[in-house]
């Protein structure tokens, strides 16, 4: 990246304090940004860097008295993380023009395979019978994608993903390392016999798909992801499990068989989800908090048993205070000589 300041605020539609022709080549955290970089201010509790730091430009939001700094090139914005995150994505593109199309003589491809222009194909990808694979769409080294499969337009897949036979993908995904989308769900007979999972997965358009996180496929129907939901890594989808859209699953989220999750969800770290229930629309779920029942929508809570936020804050609050009561008790007991 080699952008002057005036081409940047032109990009993120900024006021820029002091020089318009100064270069900026590289990013940086507001404390240790060097000279070059561009830096951003998104919590003010930071501002006693704005001295100190060897950035160049810093993003600001209107907010902030600039005057305070003479000597400092500033940016001033709505949003400076925003605004930072755009010129994050300039820095990305350029990595990402780096893989330039093209099909690998290493990779294996079985000649029922339909590809699209400008396809992406890495060493040792291997693609079964049947399947399609949309344009402008980049499959990284190492991946399997089974036979049936159908793969949208514009998507991005890691090393190393695994996607089973008759998964669908939409549009715009990204799909990191790791990644197993349409693995057997977990079904077994009382007897402890196997239950063929014959289902599939389906994944909507704009979905990204964190490291090592499994979506397994459903036992009979599918299971499904949409559009513009965001999964972190090392989650699990169990099948037959349905989440809606703009929905957030955040690290170490479990989610059992046959469970509904509504549109708008955000799930906390590690969450706990048990099988066959419905969380509605618009509902926050606090980090290790355990779900086993329905939830309505327009709601935030947490804990295990879960409870409103507020209450479950208040109830961590008494949790500390539990030994000093306990022995305040004991105490009330020896006075009074009431046999414990």
């Amino acid at each position: 990246m080699k952008l002057t300041l005036k081409e940047i605020a032109g990009i993120v539609n900024g006021k820029i304090i002091g020089q318009e022709d100064c270069v900026i080549v590289g990013v940086g955290a507001i404390q240790d940004a060097m000279v070059g970089h561009i830096s951003f201010l998104g919590n003010k509790k930071y501002t006693h860097y704005l001295k100190d730091t060897k950035a160049s430009a810093i993003f600001v939001g209107e907010d902030i008295n600039v005057e305070e700094y003479k000597g400092k090139n500033f940016i001033i914005v709505k949003d400076p993380q925003l605004a930072f995150s755009k010129v994050l994505v300039l820095i990305d593109k350029q990595r990402l023009d780096k893989i330039k199309p093209g099909v690998s003589p290493k990779a294996t491809i079985e000649q029922t395979v339909i590809l699209g222009k400008d396809v992406t194909i890495g060493h040792n990808v291997v693609i079964e019978d049947n399947t399609i694979v949309g344009d402008n769409t980049k499959i990284l080294a190492n991946t399997f994608i089974g036979s049936d499969v159908v793969i949208g337009k514009n998507c991005l897949i890691y090393p190393n993903v695994t996607i089973r036979e008759r998964t669908i993908i939409g549009d715009d995904c990204i799909i990191h390392p790791g990644v197993v989308i349409g693995g057997d769900g977990f079904g077994f007979a009382a007897t402890g016999e196997k239950i063929p999972q014959i289902g599939h997965v389906e994944i909507g358009n704009n979905v990204e798909i964190g490291s090592n996180t499994t979506i397994d496929r459903a036992a009979i129907g599918k299971t499904s992801i949409g559009n513009n939901t965001k999964i972190d890594n090392l989650v699990m989808i169990a099948h037959n499990v349905q989440v809606g859209e703009n929905t957030i699953i955040v690290s170490q989220v479990g989610i059992a068989g046959s469970t509904k999750i509504g549109n708008k969800v955000t799930l906390g770290g590690q969450v706990g989800i048990v099988g066959h229930i419905t969380v509605g629309d618009n509902v926050m779920v606090g980090a290790k908090s355990g779900i086993n029942g329905n939830l309505k929508g327009n709601q935030v809570v947490a804990g295990h048993p879960l409870q409103p936020y507020r209450k479950h804050l208040e109830s961590q609050v008494l949790i500390k205070k539990l030994p000093e009561l306990f022995s305040q008790v004991k105490k009330i007991i020896k006075k009074l000589n009431i046999e414990e």
